[in-house]
């Protein structure tokens, strides 16, 4: 898995460059994902123009069906450990036990992310952006033939700037690496000003082209303090739906794998693709990622009846598409399935006090970092991506609270980060579990010999 060291490691500003290539390269990719995407997902409204009734609804579940069927074919036949967000897998090539294969990676994220993003499936652009980011700096470290120290330290600068190009939240990348992959980045300062210039890189390339504007902008003022207790029992409340999210994300793993297994491994697909045709027309919003709904949903004044069927609907959604084994993240189902919580709660909220009018939008807002704190165990990057996200600063406290809150709570109720979860099965299913006790040789951890030569 390792490669050897060469006799000397190149100067700070060569590997800082480096950097840069891999941020500039990583920003284009992944805004030509994010382009790619939403044009595939436009096919809808090519068949609405031809067809009507059941005959449209038969198209949409065979056109979505094909196109996740594709998606699941190219992973399969090419690259495995592209299917699901890739976090985990650049997790464990941080620790020596993953290998990234790039060559394979790279256009198969892209292609069949593209295929199940565009089909409507409920999954987000920013697994395979994080993948294919640190499998450009894969193919630049090897070229440049970087030690095992250095090459790891730019891996986790390539994920970073796929973060960051996804959600133009550059801060958030950064911190995403420094709190996901504490275990296993090699924290010195190389490499830690390697991720700083390799999300900045991404971020300038992806706003060149997207523009500067926040992905899901909302303006929402401050709340009033006396209202900042609220935000604590939605964060209790998101600990709880975390730790249901993350065991619900695994077993449906395991019942996909078993009827693969036992059937085929299209048969899930295929079902899964032509129930979500339909819904594309019928309950769109159980399609996509679900940024645009999370900006939606606030202003929508809907009862909470109809709330709970989105949650519902939105967590099942997740769960099946997940499942498939497409190349797709999580992020964007959490922050959408998020907003729903909050602005249920608030909503409910509301039947017993009297709120401010900004209330639903600043719980549906800070619920976003309160999800993702309780599955993703980083309460931090939550906050922070949240405020990048809508460009909505005054709910930072509130969003802190209910972030630390969600945070407290998951670990309370004994839950683990899902990415660790998710590397752990699949280092189980690849017959080689993660080592109880980290060997000697450890590469991750600040080093502070790069600053003070011995």
């Amino acid at each position: 898995m390792t490669t050897a060291e060469p006799a000397q490691k190149p100067r700070d500003i060569v590997y800082y460059a480096l950097a840069a290539l891999v941020g500039f390269i990583g920003g284009g990719g992944g805004a030509g994902f994010h382009w790619a995407t939403v044009k595939a997902g436009e096919w809808p409204l090519l068949l609405r123009e031809h067809f009507q009734g059941p005959e449209l609804y038969a198209a949409l579940s065979a056109g979505a069906a094909l196109m996740v069927a594709l998606a699941v074919f190219l992973v399969r036949r090419f690259a495995p450990e592209a299917a699901g967000s890739g976090v985990q897998e650049i997790e464990g090539a941080l620790e020596g036990l993953r290998e990234v294969r790039w060559k394979r990676v790279l256009p198969v994220k892209f292609i069949g992310g593209v295929l199940a993003l565009g089909s409507g499936l409920v999954a987000g652009r920013e697994g395979p952006t994080i993948h294919m980011g640190a499998s450009i700096a894969k193919a630049i470290s090897d070229a440049a033939g970087l030690s095992t120290r250095d090459s790891r330290g730019l891996l986790a600068a390539g994920a970073a700037a796929g973060l960051a190009a996804a959600f133009n939240a550059p801060l958030a990348a950064i911190l995403f690496v420094i709190e996901e992959t504490r275990r296993q980045f090699p924290y010195g300062l190389r490499t830690y000003s390697a991720v700083i210039i390799c999300s900045a890189a991404s971020a300038i390339v992806a706003q060149v082209i997207g523009g500067t504007a926040p992905d899901m902008q909302m303006d929402v003022a401050a709340v009033p303090l006396h209202f900042l207790p609220a935000f604590i029992g939605l964060g209790a409340v998101l600990g709880g739906v975390g730790i249901a999210f993350n065991a619900a994300l695994v077993f449906s793993l395991d019942a996909a794998r078993g009827l693969a297994l036992k059937v085929s491994p299209y048969v899930l697909p295929v079902v899964v693709g032509a129930a979500v045709g339909p819904l594309l027309v019928l309950r769109p919003e159980a399609t996509f990622g679900g940024e645009m709904l999370a900006v939606s949903l606030p202003g929508m004044g809907l009862p909470a009846l109809t709330l709970a069927g989105i949650v519902l609907i939105r967590f099942a959604m997740t769960m099946a598409s997940y499942s498939t084994g497409i190349p797709g993240g999580i992020f964007a189902p959490i922050l959408a399935l998020a907003t729903a919580v909050g602005v249920l709660f608030a909503t409910l909220l509301g039947n017993l006090f009297p709120l401010p009018p900004q209330m639903l939008a600043a719980c549906g807002i800070a619920a976003m970092g309160g999800l993702f704190s309780a599955t993703v165990r980083a309460p931090l990057v939550g906050m922070v991506l949240v405020a990048e996200l809508t460009g909505a600063y005054d709910l930072l406290l509130p969003t802190i609270l209910t972030c630390v809150t969600a945070n407290l709570v998951a670990e309370g109720l004994g839950g683990r980060p899902i990415y660790e979860v998710l590397l752990d099965r699949t280092l189980r299913l690849a017959g080689m579990p993660r080592p109880p006790e980290p060997e000697q040789d450890v590469i991750g951890g600040w080093d502070e010999r790069e600053r003070r030569p011995q």
